[in-house]
Protein backbone atom coordinates (compact mmCIF):
# COMPACT_ATOMS: atom_id res chain seq x y z
CA UNK A 1 0.00 0.00 0.00
CA UNK A 2 1.27 3.38 -1.20
CA UNK A 3 1.84 6.18 1.63
CA UNK A 4 0.29 9.70 0.87
CA UNK A 5 1.57 12.70 2.04
CA UNK A 6 -0.84 15.09 2.29
CA UNK A 7 1.37 18.35 2.86
CA UNK A 8 4.93 18.32 1.96
CA UNK A 9 7.56 20.36 0.88
CA UNK A 10 10.82 19.63 -1.00
CA UNK A 11 13.84 21.69 -0.97
CA UNK A 12 16.48 22.21 -3.32
CA UNK A 13 19.67 23.22 -1.03
CA UNK A 14 22.48 24.97 -2.61
CA UNK A 15 25.24 27.43 -1.41
CA UNK A 16 23.80 31.07 -1.43
CA UNK A 17 20.18 30.00 -1.45
CA UNK A 18 17.53 27.28 -1.26
CA UNK A 19 14.55 26.79 -3.57
CA UNK A 20 11.51 24.87 -1.51
CA UNK A 21 8.41 23.66 -2.84
CA UNK A 22 5.28 23.65 -0.84
CA UNK A 23 2.26 21.05 -1.94
CA UNK A 24 -0.48 20.41 -0.16
CA UNK A 25 -4.49 19.97 -1.17
CA UNK A 26 -4.75 23.11 -2.54
CA UNK A 27 -1.90 23.39 -4.63
CA UNK A 28 2.03 24.10 -5.13
CA UNK A 29 3.76 27.56 -4.42
CA UNK A 30 7.49 27.66 -4.67
CA UNK A 31 9.64 30.52 -3.19
CA UNK A 32 13.82 31.20 -2.68
CA UNK A 33 15.39 32.12 -0.02
CA UNK A 34 18.48 32.75 1.20
CA UNK A 35 20.96 30.42 3.14
CA UNK A 36 21.62 33.37 5.99
CA UNK A 37 20.47 31.82 9.03
CA UNK A 38 17.48 34.77 9.31
CA UNK A 39 15.81 33.71 5.91
CA UNK A 40 16.48 30.11 7.23
CA UNK A 41 14.13 31.19 10.09
CA UNK A 42 11.30 32.21 7.41
CA UNK A 43 11.81 28.75 5.44
CA UNK A 44 10.70 27.31 8.71
CA UNK A 45 8.30 29.43 9.53
CA UNK A 46 6.69 29.25 5.73
CA UNK A 47 6.55 25.59 6.02
CA UNK A 48 5.13 25.67 9.25
CA UNK A 49 2.74 28.41 8.00
CA UNK A 50 1.55 25.36 5.46
CA UNK A 51 1.03 22.64 8.00
CA UNK A 52 3.79 20.27 6.27
CA UNK A 53 4.80 17.37 7.99
CA UNK A 54 8.15 16.01 6.05
CA UNK A 55 10.22 17.64 4.57
CA UNK A 56 12.79 16.22 1.50
CA UNK A 57 15.75 17.83 0.42
CA UNK A 58 18.57 17.71 -2.37
CA UNK A 59 21.74 19.13 -1.57
CA UNK A 60 25.21 19.01 -2.35
CA UNK A 61 28.02 18.82 0.56
CA UNK A 62 27.03 19.63 3.61
CA UNK A 63 24.99 22.97 3.11
CA UNK A 64 21.85 20.94 4.47
CA UNK A 65 23.00 20.67 8.00
CA UNK A 66 21.66 24.03 9.46
CA UNK A 67 18.14 23.42 8.03
CA UNK A 68 17.96 19.59 9.77
CA UNK A 69 19.09 21.66 12.79
CA UNK A 70 15.50 23.89 12.70
CA UNK A 71 13.93 21.33 11.47
CA UNK A 72 14.64 19.09 14.64
CA UNK A 73 14.06 21.77 16.72
CA UNK A 74 10.38 22.01 15.29
CA UNK A 75 10.05 17.82 15.73
CA UNK A 76 9.20 17.99 11.48
CA UNK A 77 10.53 14.92 9.68
CA UNK A 78 12.77 15.53 6.64
CA UNK A 79 14.67 13.19 4.42
CA UNK A 80 18.10 14.20 2.88
CA UNK A 81 18.11 12.66 -0.29
CA UNK A 82 20.84 11.90 -3.37
CA UNK A 83 20.93 14.49 -6.07
CA UNK A 84 21.91 11.42 -8.84
CA UNK A 85 18.83 9.92 -7.34
CA UNK A 86 16.50 12.90 -7.26
CA UNK A 87 17.69 13.63 -11.08
CA UNK A 88 15.79 9.95 -11.82
CA UNK A 89 12.64 11.34 -10.17
CA UNK A 90 9.67 12.03 -12.68
CA UNK A 91 8.93 15.89 -12.83
CA UNK A 92 10.12 19.51 -13.02
CA UNK A 93 13.39 19.95 -11.48
CA UNK A 94 14.20 24.18 -10.31
CA UNK A 95 17.78 23.68 -11.69
CA UNK A 96 17.42 27.32 -9.88
CA UNK A 97 37.03 31.82 2.25
CA UNK A 98 39.64 31.20 4.10
CA UNK A 99 37.96 29.98 7.38
CA UNK A 100 40.94 30.37 9.69
CA UNK A 101 41.57 34.48 8.62
CA UNK A 102 42.47 35.92 11.64
CA UNK A 103 38.67 37.61 11.64
CA UNK A 104 37.42 34.56 11.29
CA UNK A 105 38.95 32.48 13.98
CA UNK A 106 38.38 35.24 16.58
CA UNK A 107 34.41 35.14 15.48
CA UNK A 108 34.61 31.32 16.01
CA UNK A 109 36.47 31.49 19.11
CA UNK A 110 34.01 34.03 20.50
CA UNK A 111 31.21 31.92 19.39
CA UNK A 112 32.63 28.64 20.98
CA UNK A 113 32.77 30.75 24.29
CA UNK A 114 28.84 31.37 24.29
CA UNK A 115 29.14 34.66 22.32
CA UNK A 116 25.63 35.20 20.16
CA UNK A 117 25.11 38.87 19.59
CA UNK A 118 25.75 39.14 16.26
CA UNK A 119 27.09 43.02 16.81
CA UNK A 120 29.67 42.04 19.03
CA UNK A 121 30.76 39.00 16.67
CA UNK A 122 30.73 41.28 13.76
CA UNK A 123 33.36 43.69 15.77
CA UNK A 124 36.08 41.22 15.22
CA UNK A 125 36.31 41.97 11.53
CA UNK A 126 39.38 43.70 10.24
CA UNK A 127 40.90 45.22 7.51
CA UNK A 128 38.68 45.06 4.48
CA UNK A 129 35.95 42.32 6.25
CA UNK A 130 34.87 45.89 8.24
CA UNK A 131 33.40 47.39 4.58
CA UNK A 132 30.90 44.01 4.99
CA UNK A 133 29.41 44.95 9.27
CA UNK A 134 26.05 44.85 8.09
CA UNK A 135 26.48 41.76 5.86
CA UNK A 136 28.43 39.88 8.47
CA UNK A 137 25.88 40.65 11.64
CA UNK A 138 23.25 39.23 8.99
CA UNK A 139 25.60 35.71 8.45
CA UNK A 140 26.23 35.42 12.28
CA UNK A 141 22.72 35.98 13.57
CA UNK A 142 22.06 32.29 14.22
CA UNK A 143 20.66 29.66 16.91
CA UNK A 144 23.87 27.81 18.39
CA UNK A 145 23.16 25.17 21.04
CA UNK A 146 25.59 23.50 23.69
CA UNK A 147 26.23 20.70 21.72
CA UNK A 148 27.45 22.72 18.59
CA UNK A 149 29.18 24.60 20.96
CA UNK A 150 30.67 21.83 22.03
CA UNK A 151 31.86 20.32 18.58
CA UNK A 152 33.06 23.73 17.64
CA UNK A 153 35.86 24.01 20.21
CA UNK A 154 37.16 20.80 19.40
CA UNK A 155 37.68 21.25 16.15
CA UNK A 156 39.03 24.71 16.88
CA UNK A 157 41.53 22.38 19.36
CA UNK A 158 42.46 20.25 16.81
CA UNK A 159 43.17 22.51 13.98
CA UNK A 160 45.34 24.07 16.80
CA UNK A 161 47.02 20.82 17.19
CA UNK A 162 47.48 19.78 13.16
CA UNK A 163 49.19 23.37 12.94
CA UNK A 164 51.70 22.88 16.00
CA UNK A 165 52.45 19.92 14.72
CA UNK A 166 52.87 21.09 10.76
CA UNK A 167 55.18 24.16 12.35
CA UNK A 168 57.24 21.39 14.48
CA UNK A 169 57.58 19.28 10.95
CA UNK A 170 58.63 22.18 9.06
CA UNK A 171 61.33 23.27 11.11
CA UNK A 172 62.38 19.49 11.28
CA UNK A 173 62.31 19.44 7.84
CA UNK A 174 64.07 22.71 7.35
CA UNK A 175 66.87 21.41 9.80
CA UNK A 176 67.62 17.97 7.73
CA UNK A 177 67.56 20.30 4.28
CA UNK A 178 70.01 23.03 5.96
CA UNK A 179 73.12 21.74 4.51
CA UNK A 180 71.40 21.14 0.58
CA UNK A 181 70.37 24.87 1.23
CA UNK A 182 71.86 26.02 -2.09
CA UNK A 183 70.21 22.97 -3.96
CA UNK A 184 66.81 24.01 -2.58
CA UNK A 185 67.20 27.67 -3.91
CA UNK A 186 68.13 26.57 -6.82
CA UNK A 187 65.07 24.58 -7.26
CA UNK A 188 63.25 27.72 -5.90
CA UNK A 189 64.56 29.93 -8.37
CA UNK A 190 62.57 27.76 -11.27
CA UNK A 191 59.03 29.61 -11.53
CA UNK A 192 55.78 28.08 -9.94
CA UNK A 193 58.43 26.14 -7.33
CA UNK A 194 58.48 27.65 -3.80
CA UNK A 195 60.70 26.56 -1.03
CA UNK A 196 58.49 23.52 0.03
CA UNK A 197 58.25 22.50 -2.69
CA UNK A 198 61.86 22.41 -3.49
CA UNK A 199 61.91 20.17 -0.47
CA UNK A 200 59.59 18.13 -1.44
CA UNK A 201 61.66 17.33 -4.74
CA UNK A 202 64.62 17.32 -3.14
CA UNK A 203 63.19 14.71 -0.62
CA UNK A 204 62.01 12.56 -3.69
CA UNK A 205 64.59 12.73 -6.07
CA UNK A 206 67.52 12.81 -3.23
CA UNK A 207 70.58 14.81 -3.12
CA UNK A 208 73.27 13.06 -5.14
CA UNK A 209 71.10 13.55 -8.94
CA UNK A 210 73.89 12.71 -10.80
CA UNK A 211 74.65 9.48 -9.62
CA UNK A 212 71.00 8.22 -8.92
CA UNK A 213 69.64 9.48 -12.80
CA UNK A 214 72.44 9.04 -15.40
CA UNK A 215 70.65 11.59 -17.57
CA UNK A 216 67.26 14.26 -17.11
CA UNK A 217 65.84 11.67 -19.27
CA UNK A 218 65.91 8.83 -16.96
CA UNK A 219 64.65 11.17 -13.92
CA UNK A 220 61.46 12.27 -15.81
CA UNK A 221 61.33 8.44 -16.55
CA UNK A 222 61.29 7.48 -13.31
CA UNK A 223 58.71 10.27 -12.32
CA UNK A 224 56.35 8.85 -14.46
CA UNK A 225 56.36 12.42 -16.64
CA UNK A 226 56.92 10.47 -20.33
CA UNK A 227 54.56 8.99 -22.78
CA UNK A 228 54.42 5.25 -22.45
CA UNK A 229 55.63 2.68 -25.09
CA UNK A 230 52.87 0.25 -25.67
CA UNK A 231 53.44 -1.17 -28.71
CA UNK A 232 52.30 -4.75 -30.14
CA UNK A 233 52.82 -6.51 -33.72
CA UNK A 234 53.97 -2.59 -34.88
CA UNK A 235 51.15 -0.91 -34.00
CA UNK A 236 51.19 1.84 -31.22
CA UNK A 237 48.73 1.63 -28.90
CA UNK A 238 47.74 4.12 -25.91
CA UNK A 239 50.80 6.50 -24.94
CA UNK A 240 49.47 6.95 -21.42
CA UNK A 241 52.43 7.83 -19.22
CA UNK A 242 53.98 4.83 -17.41
CA UNK A 243 53.46 4.72 -13.41
CA UNK A 244 56.06 6.48 -11.43
CA UNK A 245 57.00 8.17 -8.46
CA UNK A 246 53.23 9.50 -7.79
CA UNK A 247 54.35 11.90 -4.99
CA UNK A 248 56.64 13.96 -7.27
CA UNK A 249 54.61 13.77 -10.05
CA UNK A 250 51.26 15.10 -8.65
CA UNK A 251 53.15 17.54 -7.04
CA UNK A 252 54.91 18.93 -10.07
CA UNK A 253 51.48 18.79 -12.27
CA UNK A 254 49.76 21.25 -9.58
CA UNK A 255 53.04 23.24 -10.10
CA UNK A 256 52.91 23.30 -14.03
CA UNK A 257 48.87 24.13 -13.97
CA UNK A 258 49.53 27.30 -11.67
CA UNK A 259 51.75 28.65 -14.00
CA UNK A 260 49.95 29.12 -17.23
CA UNK A 261 48.98 32.84 -16.87
CA UNK A 262 53.17 33.38 -15.96
CA UNK A 263 54.93 35.48 -18.74
CA UNK A 264 57.86 33.42 -18.93
CA UNK A 265 58.70 30.11 -21.00
CA UNK A 266 57.24 27.73 -18.72
CA UNK A 267 53.81 29.57 -19.03
CA UNK A 268 53.89 30.12 -22.76
CA UNK A 269 54.91 26.29 -23.24
CA UNK A 270 51.78 25.43 -21.03
CA UNK A 271 49.59 27.66 -23.43
CA UNK A 272 51.21 26.56 -26.37
CA UNK A 273 50.21 23.29 -25.33
CA UNK A 274 47.18 23.94 -24.10
CA UNK A 275 45.53 25.17 -27.38
CA UNK A 276 46.79 21.89 -28.87
CA UNK A 277 46.52 19.15 -26.75
CA UNK A 278 44.44 20.21 -24.29
CA UNK A 279 45.31 21.52 -20.53
CA UNK A 280 45.91 17.86 -18.94
CA UNK A 281 48.34 17.40 -21.43
CA UNK A 282 49.82 20.30 -21.19
CA UNK A 283 49.93 19.67 -17.45
CA UNK A 284 52.29 16.95 -17.41
CA UNK A 285 54.03 18.39 -20.65
CA UNK A 286 55.29 21.16 -18.08
CA UNK A 287 55.96 19.05 -15.41
CA UNK A 288 58.42 17.51 -17.10
CA UNK A 289 59.84 20.29 -18.19
CA UNK A 290 60.21 21.59 -14.84
CA UNK A 291 61.65 18.46 -13.74
CA UNK A 292 64.20 18.47 -16.80
CA UNK A 293 65.62 21.57 -16.22
CA UNK A 294 65.89 20.57 -12.08
CA UNK A 295 67.87 18.35 -13.15
CA UNK A 296 70.15 20.68 -15.25
CA UNK A 297 70.45 22.94 -12.30
CA UNK A 298 71.40 20.62 -9.80
CA UNK A 299 74.12 18.94 -12.10
CA UNK A 300 75.53 21.71 -13.07
CA UNK A 301 75.04 24.37 -9.89
CA UNK A 302 73.61 27.00 -11.55
CA UNK A 303 70.59 29.11 -10.69
CA UNK A 304 67.55 28.98 -13.43
CA UNK A 305 67.72 31.68 -16.33
CA UNK A 306 64.07 32.04 -17.70
CA UNK A 307 64.32 32.01 -21.91
CA UNK A 308 61.63 34.07 -21.85
CA UNK A 309 57.77 34.11 -23.01
CA UNK A 310 58.95 35.12 -26.46
CA UNK A 311 60.97 31.84 -27.14
CA UNK A 312 59.42 30.11 -29.06
CA UNK A 313 58.29 32.77 -31.54
CA UNK A 314 61.76 33.40 -31.75
CA UNK A 315 62.56 30.45 -33.02
CA UNK A 316 59.97 30.08 -35.23
CA UNK A 317 60.56 33.85 -36.69
CA UNK A 318 61.59 32.65 -40.01
CA UNK A 319 58.65 30.63 -40.58
CA UNK A 320 56.47 33.33 -39.17
CA UNK A 321 57.76 36.03 -41.48
CA UNK A 322 57.29 33.90 -44.64
CA UNK A 323 54.04 32.22 -43.66
CA UNK A 324 52.96 36.08 -42.91
CA UNK A 325 54.50 37.59 -46.31
CA UNK A 326 51.96 34.42 -48.11
CA UNK A 327 49.22 35.61 -46.74
CA UNK A 328 49.65 39.38 -47.60
CA UNK A 329 50.44 38.42 -51.01
CA UNK A 330 48.19 36.34 -51.22
CA UNK A 331 45.40 39.28 -50.61
CA UNK A 332 47.13 41.24 -53.50
CA UNK A 333 49.75 43.12 -51.69
CA UNK A 334 53.16 43.49 -52.35
CA UNK A 335 55.64 43.28 -49.73
CA UNK A 336 59.01 44.43 -49.33
CA UNK A 337 61.34 42.79 -46.27
CA UNK A 338 63.62 45.10 -44.01
CA UNK A 339 65.77 43.79 -41.68
CA UNK A 340 65.23 46.65 -37.80
CA UNK A 341 68.26 48.10 -37.53
CA UNK A 342 70.62 46.78 -34.43
CA UNK A 343 69.55 48.89 -31.82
Amino acid sequence: MDVVIERACGMDVHKDNITACVITPKGKEIQTFSTKTVFLSKLIDWVKQHNCTHVGMESTSVYWKPIVNLLEAENIEFLVVNAQHMKAVPGRKTGVKDVMGVSARDMLNAIAEGEDDPEKLANFARRTMKKKKDELELALKSYINFHQRLMLKTILKHIDFLSEQIEMLDQEVEKRVDSFREDVERLDSIPGIATRMAEQILSEIGTNVKKQFHSAAHMCSWAGLVPGQNESAGKRKSARTKKGNKYLRSALTEVAHSVRGSKNYLGALYRRTASRKGKKRAGIIVAHAMLRIAYYLLTRKEMYVDLGEDYFDKQRQQCIVRYSLRRLESLGYTVKLQEPEAS
